[in-house]
């Protein structure tokens, strides 16, 4: 008596079956991760025009919204549309900037944990704007501080990337080296220029290394505006290259990617996207740090997603800390970097335990 033994062969299509539901599975979660970040913004700015010292009803604020910014007439009114709107906007624009710029500078050092201070945008718009404040130059006005900072935060980047080149190229290496060596000089030009600085001079340098928001104008909105939309413009047309270089210089280079230009601009446009941000908001730590490691943790490793996703990551994030900077103390604008600084720092510790256990193999 002969037994039969019948078996189901693994079709083709039950592997592709397979292949396809991983694949919508991870563009839903793309797609409710970049609806959820969307939906945080707009929750956050409304949030952020309603409180603070003078609280606006929510009933009230389509009126307002409605009137538009040249029908003012009363308090409510000029507290949206002149102090306000513009202190949001600009907060969102300053997330966005240093989110992108902290996800290039990412997929540039092939390095979860690089962000634009690596290469001294941060400390050498530090050293412009304490010079501007000790020295007292007011050649541009209230612009001055601001576009100094934007200027040394360049320039800084520019010696920094020259330092670097050796033979003609340059090596992540010696960009990392370079610019902690540069950081450091950075950072002793600003101790000496406090130290020359009047009380007064001092505390506002003390206050602008900590990041803030306040006093945030229309002219400051519409001029950081063009520099952070051409520079996530850049950032975004990156994004497919910049994953053709997550594999490595030479497969980038195998398939006709230039990788020292295709580095260069992606440094260029996350120092320009950082300086814009700093210049008129001050030094705000971690943002361009933890917000593309969190993005990339959800969503996987594709740039041409995670740059967009950490423009809108970073937006929300300063919009909750400025909540905060407004909120927490009744009468006080704190600093915004306190708060980012107290997400950003546990946040990054837990990012390295976790890395550190994968290098370990637990």
């Amino acid at each position: 008596m002969t037994a039969t033994v019948t078996v189901s062969p693994v079709t083709m299509g039950d592997g592709a079956s397979i292949s396809n539901d991983v694949f919508r599975r991870r563009a839903l979660r793309r797609v409710i991760l970049l609806i959820a970040l969307c939906f945080g913004v707009v929750a956050t700015s409304v949030v952020s025009l309603l409180v603070g010292q003078f609280e606006i009803p929510l009933r009230e604020l389509p009126r307002i919204l409605l009137l538009g910014p040249m029908g003012v007439s009363d308090l409510s009114e000029s507290v949206i549309w002149q102090i306000r709107i513009p202190r949001v906007v600009l907060g969102l624009l300053v997330g966005a900037a240093l989110g992108v710029g902290g996800a290039l500078m990412q997929a540039v050092f092939a390095n979860p944990l690089a962000e634009p201070s690596v290469i001294g945008v941060t400390s050498g718009a530090g050293v412009g704007a304490a010079a501007a404040i000790v020295f007292g130059w007011n050649f541009l006005g209230a612009s001055t501080t601001p576009f100094l900072a934007f200027i040394a935060g360049l320039l800084t980047t520019v010696v920094v990337y020259g330092l670097a080149r050796f033979d003609g190229s340059i090596r992540v290496i010696n960009l990392i080296l370079v610019g902690i060596a540069v950081n450091a000089v950075a950072g002793a030009a600003i101790s000496f220029l406090v130290f020359l600085a009047p009380t007064t001079s001092r505390e506002q340098i003390v206050f602008w290394q900590m990041g803030s928001l306040g006093g945030a104008q229309w002219s400051h909105v519409s001029v950081v505006s063009v520099i952070v939309a051409v520079g996530i413009a850049v950032a975004l047309f990156l994004g497919r290259h910049l994953d053709v270089l997550s594999l490595g210089d030479k497969a980038a280079s195998h398939v006709g990617v230039d990788v020292g230009r295709l580095r260069a601009v992606a440094i260029i446009t996350a120092t320009m996207l950082t300086a814009a941000a700093v210049s008129y908001a001050g030094l705000i730590g971690f943002v361009g740090l933890i917000v593309p490691h969190i993005i990339r943790t959800i969503a996987g490793p594709s740039n041409h997603l995670i740059l967009p996703a950490s423009a809108l990551g970073g937006a929300v994030l300063i919009g909750l800390a400025d909540i905060a900077a407004r909120t927490v103390i009744p009468f006080a604008d704190l600093p915004i970097g306190i708060f980012t600084a107290l997400v950003g720092g546990p946040t990054f510790f837990i990012l390295l335990r976790r890395m550190m256990r994968k290098g370990h193999g637990r």
